[in-house]
């Protein structure tokens, strides 16, 4: 299933959505069009054996991790799920909270990915997925029996965001328990998880 759009109208501009898109955008132009890619995912990438050994000098890279993608299809697919889910829990936090609870969410899901695996990995983790993982926790607390008109084959059918995201999150603990290399199925579920909680706090008034 891939997500079209839900049916459920937000009441403000999504600025904060927005802005992220742009940035995540600009810092793909700035990697592989710009500079040499290695040098910067290396540099800016969030390694969990080098943040262990020096997690002071090395903390800014969980948040430029987060702006950093490895390919077009990769960047594309997660800024679409944000474009989607995003503007709903924008609307219901307001600019500002939604942003801390963004980043918030992005650094639970780069620690349990770091932690699932030691603190030992050499591979640079980049992405969004964590960040926007924790979206999508959060908006199926706070609309679990909105639309999710959803492609399913060939065919748009609307999916309560309950089943749609539960099914979501399932995949994750499939393809994790598969090995699909290269994808950080932990800060996926880490990133959902955190999102479910924290916006127990986020969200109220």
């Amino acid at each position: 299933m891939f997500p079209l759009h839900d049916i459920n109208r937000s009441h403000r501009r999504p600025y904060m959505v927005y802005l992220l898109v742009v940035l995540n955008l600009l810092g793909f132009v700035y990697t592989f069009f710009l500079t040499d890619p290695a040098a910067v995912i290396g540099a800016y990438g969030f390694v969990p054996a080098r943040f262990a050994s020096d997690p002071f000098g090395e903390w800014i890279t969980i948040f430029s991790s987060m702006f950093l993608h490895g390919s077009i299809m990769h960047i594309l697919g997660n800024l679409w799920f944000l474009w989607v889910f995003g503007d709903n829990i924008e609307d219901r936090l307001g600019h500002g909270r939604f942003v801390l609870f963004y980043f918030l969410g992005g650094t639970v899901a780069a620690v349990a990915q770091g932690l699932v695996g030691g603190f030992a990995g050499e591979v640079p983790m980049i992405g969004a997925s964590g960040a926007i993982s924790a979206v999508l926790g959060a908006y199926i607390v706070l609309y679990p029996r909105a639309l999710i008109l959803s492609l399913v084959g060939w065919f748009p059918i609307p999916v309560p965001a309950i089943l749609y995201l539960g099914y979501w999150l399932l995949i994750q603990f499939v393809g994790n328990f598969l090995g699909e290399p290269g994808i950080a199925f932990w800060a996926h579920i880490g990133g959902f998880v955190a999102g479910v909680v924290l916006i127990r706090w986020f969200a109220r008034p």
